[in-house]
């Protein structure tokens, strides 16, 4: 029987872990905190371990890990930059991800966001909440239905996000490098300085490519969006300058602005930092603008279908590195 020890599951994913591996027959061990210097440990006697987007599988615990026996190496998800893939080559080592998961996880929130910031429910909640029951003028909004819906990135992710909006009522454009026909039946393609003119949301999908498009979100892009559109980004942090997004709200050329990623976010996502100024004075900054700013804390994933993705397509890579030698999800 295979050992597999599993790094960063939540207390809320265990029965999946212990449901899901019925069919694998694996013998599990699921630790809670994402791999460290110090858990790495925890792995001695398995043949194999599971990681997630915060776990540190850097050269030293690679090389530790080779040193026990440890040949496999698989990532509960899409990306991949938190393993050292050269590392593992040379090390023999190999190591699978999950190509991709339920699309409608990350597109609920990005709509959520947007219509949390379109009927300003998160300023009139928090002033309820203090006994505040006055109806103001900031309350006051569009229906989505009369809004056009901007997506950039026409993937799976950014089609579902199209479909669930045009289901509201929303007119829905987008913009991609890439237009398959199937996306043609959904969404109207148009330049992406078309879209930001006539947008009132804005909803970002596209894959993050070093040295192409980091920090597309700035501020030349903020300035050809409608004057009070909302934005939001549950793709990736190096996608946005953060600065120019803070001016953009503290001006109001931007109604809103919503996001589950934050660039360098590992130094606050997963902690408790109530009550603490923050390290970074844009995360501070950004922070502070709430209401008009809503940040969770990179959560898009995080629901009961995108997890039993994640976690059955792994034990799939594994069994198939094992039986077969390879994988079709294999990277390294």
């Amino acid at each position: 029987m295979l050992k597999l020890v599993c790094y960063g599951v939540r207390d809320s994913e265990v029965e999946y872990f212990h449901k899901l591996n019925e069919d694998f027959g694996y013998d599990l061990e699921l630790v809670t905190l994402g791999l460290n210097d110090e858990n790495v440990t925890r792995a001695v006697g398995a043949d194999a371990v599971m990681v997630r987007g915060n776990c540190k599988a850097h050269r030293k615990n690679l090389e530790f890990f080779k040193q026990n026996g440890i040949n496999y190496v698989l990532t509960r998800t899409v990306g991949f930059d938190h393993v050292d893939l050269e590392a593992a080559k040379k090390l023999g080592i190999k190591v699978a991800r999950v190509p991709g998961y339920s699309p409608n996880a990350i597109s609920e929130l990005a709509v959520t966001l947007s219509m949390m910031l379109l009927r300003h429910t998160a300023y009139t909640v928090d002033r309820t909440s203090n006994k505040n029951f006055i109806v103001d003028g900031f309350m006051f909004s569009k229906e989505v239905r009369n809004c056009t819906v901007g997506v950039l990135g026409a993937g799976r992710i950014g089609l579902t996000t199209a479909s669930l909006f045009k289901g509201l009522g929303a007119k829905v454009i987008a913009y991609d490098v890439f237009q398959s026909d199937a996306a043609k039946e959904i969404v109207e393609f148009k330049e992406l300085d078309e879209v930001l003119k006539e947008a009132d949301i804005i909803s970002v999908h596209m894959p993050y490519l070093k040295g192409i498009n980091y920090h597309i979100i700035n501020e030349e892009f903020i300035s050809k969006m409608k004057d009070g559109a909302i934005l939001v980004n549950t793709a990736r942090g190096e996608l946005q300058d953060m600065e120019a997004i803070i001016n953009a709200v503290e001006t109001g050329k931007l109604g809103g602005f919503g996001t589950d990623v934050l660039e360098g976010e590992s130094a606050v996502f997963f902690k408790d930092l109530g009550g603490q100024t923050l390290e970074n004075p844009l995360f501070e900054k950004l922070s502070n603008l709430y209401p008009k700013v809503l940040i969770t804390p990179h959560m898009g994933s995080y629901t009961d279908e995108a997890l039993r993705n994640m976690i059955s397509i792994s034990y799939e890579n594994l069994k198939d590195l094992k039986e077969n030698g390879e994988s079709k999800n294999q990277i390294a």
